[in-house]
Parts: structure tokens; C-alpha cells; sequence
């Protein structure tokens, strides 16, 4: 699969859960799974960065559920969502030594992951009778699909 078309699907995953996508480009890149050593991004394969989003892409999982918790599609959200999706997109681009192509391409999926997550998780919290379910399934669909897609890069 071109890494183009991965930075775009890591980046729809930050729209879904923001942080998930970048714990797991942090782990691969730890695990030596994809080559961030010596990139602008290098610093997403040490194992501080791997802690901390760990600790926090957990936290978001949990409070995603929260009645408190805010709209994705509100600006800071919405934000926190497009700066992830460039910060997974450029790891993979900088793996290629396109760092700008992959950010633009974490970019649109992180936009098109938010829109479109919103979209379907209130479908399917309406189809089922409450939120709950819908953003288990979320979730499912975020981790499972992060940690494939860094997998396909071994």
C-alpha cells in the first residue's frame, strides 16, 4: 500500500480518536517498524513519546464517553484532530523523504475521518438507541485500524 495512501488513513484515525494514531506510529516507530530516527519527526520513536500518548490516546478512549466531553467538530477539537493527523502523515511521509506530502495527507484524512466519524457515530447511536455502543464501535474501528495500518509498514 503507498505510504501516501497510509499518512491519508492514519489521518482519518486521528479524526476518529486524535491521539490514537500517533501512539501508534510512536510505538512503531520504537519497535523499529518504520524508520523515524534522524527525521523531523524522530522524536515520535523514543520511548517518552511512546509513554505519554499511550497514557493519553487511553485517557481520550475513557473520556470520549463522558457526557461533558466536547463536539470533534468544535474548533479546538476539530483543531486537535488536523494537527495529529499532520504529525502522523508527516512521520510517514518522512519515512520516504516526503515530509509535506504525507502532512497533507494526514491533513485530509484527519478532516475526512472527523466529519465523516461524527456522522456515522450519530447514526449509529440513533440506530441503536444510544451513544454508547456507536462509540465502542469507534473505538474498534480506530485502534484496530491504527495498529494494522503501521503493521502493513514492516
Amino acid at each position: 500500500m503507498s505510504f501516501y495512501v497510509i499518512a491519508f488513513l492514519l489521518g482519518v484515525v486521528s479524526g476518529l480518536r486524535s491521539l490514537t494514531a500517533p501512539a501508534a506510529v510512536a510505538w512503531a516507530g520504537y519497535l523499529g517498524w518504520i524508520p523515524l530516527a534522524g527525521t523531523p519527526v524522530g522524536f515520535l520513536g523514543t520511548l517518552p513519546a511512546v509513554g505519554i500518548l499511550t497514557v493519553l490516546a487511553l485517557g481520550e478512549l475513557v473520556g470520549d464517553k463522558l457526557p461533558k466531553a466536547p463536539s470533534r467538530k468544535a474548533p479546538v477539537p476539530f483543531g486537535a484532530r488536523l494537527v495529529m493527523g499532520a504529525l502522523v502523515g508527516a512521520a510517514i511521509g518522512a519515512t520516504e523523504n516526503v515530509l509535506a506530502g504525507g502532512l497533507v495527507a494526514g491533513v485530509v484524512g484527519a478532516g475526512l475521518g472527523t466529519l465523516a466519524g461524527a456522522q456515522l457515530r450519530a447514526m449509529g447511536a440513533k440506530a441503536m438507541g444510544r451513544d454508547l455502543p456507536a462509540a465502542l464501535m469507534e473505538d474498534t474501528v480506530a485502534v484496530l485500524g491504527a495498529i494494522l495500518l503501521v503493521r502493513s509498514l514492516v
